[in-house]
């Protein structure tokens, strides 16, 4: 099983783990969950940043999370799954981070806060990142040191 280092948490490449974490500030949940867009960009083997793509965020509670649209066979979303690591920018934050699968007992809130910051957007559009494609595509974002 490909195993994490988060500090000294060990997580599995299914997000399983201790539930302590390294935890976000409250000014980047803040700006982070506020953004409209955020712009990420994984690892890959060598260390080097692959090419940044932009998506959707929503904060729950304490969390930040990010879906692929198409799922996990999305080019961005694989390069996550290469290190589990990369970087973010949002809301005037540059942050690195963990790539943690989420856990499927939070898709229904996930759900709710997407359709909730993106109601201005059209219905057809917002549908395409509560399906079950981008479902199995979530990912909770770990800052990291």
């Amino acid at each position: 099983m490909n195993k994490l280092a988060i500090c000294d948490q060990t997580y599995d490449s299914h997000g399983e783990g201790d539930e302590t974490m390294i935890a976000w500030t409250s000014d980047e949940l803040t700006k982070i969950g506020a953004a409209d867009e955020l712009e990420i960009a994984s690892l890959r083997r060598d260390g080097t940043l692959r090419n940044r793509r932009t998506i959707w965020v929503v904060r729950l509670v304490d969390h930040l999370y990010v879906r692929s649209v198409n799922g996990r066979m999305a080019a961005w979303f694989r390069g996550t799954q290469v290190r589990h690591e990369g970087r973010i920018w949002a809301g005037g934050i540059e942050k690195d981070v963990t790539f943690v699968d989420a856990g499927h007992d939070v898709d229904d809130r996930i759900d709710a806060a997407y359709r909730t910051k993106y109601r201005r957007y059209a219905a057809s559009i917002v549908s395409t990142i509560v399906s079950s494609k981008a479902r199995s595509a979530t990912l909770k974002l770990v800052p990291r040191l």
